[in-house]
């Protein structure tokens, strides 16, 4: 199934921060939707949270459809089964290898032969997560950057033995979801981590080394670079916690220049992951 007209039925993996954002979107674009996590709270907190942002988004005008309707098109699961008969697979569970190879493994096992099964990893490699199957040139990246509902890119990643076909196949998916996409390569990081969590890291050691205020770490480089968030504060809405497993999986892969700041493996060590915990770099209410 590597056209656009044979995709009716999405299915989900992981219904955390990613993973509803993913089936928000999809759903958004018209496509029925089954997002299935292990327990059904987590389930319940994504199907909530999809219906809050679509209300926001209302809200602005955003939206073409009610956001009654596009929430309909989801359904929530905690049976993988559920997903036997999806046209089309996006996996986002939480950013561990070995996890990540299961969960492949037992799609392989559950959905039909010739359906994509696409990781929204951003650091893992995707030959690695293919080869938990036996359809590795139908897996391939498709990296949503978050929060998946705003933010316009996606990035498509090429693993060793993925399918021309299905590479295009990503492509024109993420258009359809009124996206823009960039293609990577399967290398460590692929092309926004290799590059970001360096620029975190060093606006880190920065702060920590007494070269300016975190304050004026961040107003220097929106103002001086254009970018929208400094990398402090765009640590803490990632969360510390995830920059710091993306800085740690890049090391192992490149070496020194990706060792992470020692001030970000102590702030996770509090416990102080940034906006979803209320404290990071910053304070949130």
């Amino acid at each position: 199934m590597h056209e656009l007209s044979d995709i009716e039925r999405v299915g989900v993996v992981g219904a955390g921060t990613m993973g509803h954002g993913i089936a928000q979107v999809a759903a958004t674009a018209g496509y029925d939707v089954a997002m299935r996590d292990v327990e059904r709270a987590y389930v319940d907190r994504g199907l909530d949270a999809i219906e809050e942002s679509l209300d926001r988004l209302a809200g602005k005008g955003r939206l073409e459809e009610e956001p009654d309707a596009i929430r309909a098109r989801v359904t929530g699961t905690t049976d993988l089964g559920d997903l036997a008969d999806v046209d089309l697979v996006i996996e986002a569970v939480i950013e561990e290898l070995d996890v990540k190879r299961e969960v492949f493994a037992d799609l392989d096992a559950t959905v039909a032969d010739g359906v994509v099964l696409a990781t929204n990893t951003s650091t893992l490699s995707i030959t690695t997560i293919a080869s938990a199957t036996e359809r590795a040139s139908d897996v391939v990246g498709l990296h949503f950057m978050n929060p998946v509902p705003v933010m316009d890119g996606v990035e498509v990643v090429v693993g060793e033995r993925t399918d021309e076909a299905v590479v295009s196949f990503a492509h024109a998916f993420a258009e359809d979801l009124d996206k823009e996409t960039w293609e990577a390569d399967d290398k460590p990081g692929f092309v926004t981590n290799r590059i970001l969590m360096p620029w975190i890291n060093e606006g880190i050691r920065a702060y920590d080394e007494g070269v300016a205020s975190k304050t004026d770490i961040d107003r220097g480089m929106t103002l001086g670079t254009n970018v929208p968030m400094g990398p402090l504060e765009l640590a803490d809405h990632i969360g510390l916690d995830v920059v710091l497993d993306a800085s740690e999986t890049l090391h192992e892969e490149l070496g020194d220049r990706y060792t992470p700041a020692y001030l970000l493996k102590r702030k996770v060590a509090a416990g102080d992951l940034g906006k979803k915990t209320g404290r990071g770099f910053y304070e949130y209410d």
